[in-house]
């Protein structure tokens, strides 16, 4: 039986989605990818490969000190009649981010993070942008969370291993 792109998104779904990967992920993916991200002067994020993938810097609620955070996100196509053709084209308008901290039990630092300050910066394929991130909550936050568990289905895994109701932020150029 051949090995095949979707083959492997499955197999690997599936390893995102055991506990033990929720225990060991955390402390492994993001160091790879920082030193991965800083190798390549931002082109490249390992993590990537398989979802795309923006490195947010944001200063910390409580330090205020500057933080760099590697995190998957799902690319949003630019709205009709919304900003330029150019530059929103080529960021894919907006992303989504999604605190699920591999569906441990707390939310990430970063959401607190972007809470306290909203307006960031992202490294998107060695390009890096300031963007504003807004909570998103309701109908909105809904219509993204159905969108995301098509984008990566171990979402709804994450969800279901957790209390807490994971965060999604949209950010957008600023």
């Amino acid at each position: 039986m051949p090995v095949t792109a979707a083959r492997v998104v499955k197999a690997v779904q599936k390893v995102s989605s055991a506990p033990a990967f929720a225990r060991i992920a955390p402390h492994v993916v993001p160091a790879l990818d920082r030193v991965v991200h800083r190798l390549t002067r931002g082109k490249v994020l390992l993590s990537a490969q398989l979802l795309p993938g923006v490195v947010l810097s944001v200063r910390g609620a409580k330090s205020g000190q500057l933080r760099r955070t590697p995190l998957a996100c799902m690319p949003e196509e630019p709205k009709e009649g919304v900003g330029g053709e150019g530059a929103a084209k080529e960021s894919g308008g907006s992303w989504l981010l999604i605190g699920s901290n591999f569906g441990r039990t707390g939310h990430p630092a970063w959401t607190a993070n972007l809470l306290a300050h909203p307006d960031a910066e992202v490294s998107w394929k060695g390009e890096d942008i300031p963007v504003t991130a807004r909570l998103l909550a309701g109908e909105e936050r809904a219509a993204a969370w159905k969108a995301l568990l098509a984008f990566w289905p171990p979402y709804a895994t994450y969800q279901a291993r957790v209390e807490r109701e994971i965060r999604i932020f949209r950010i957008v150029r600023r």
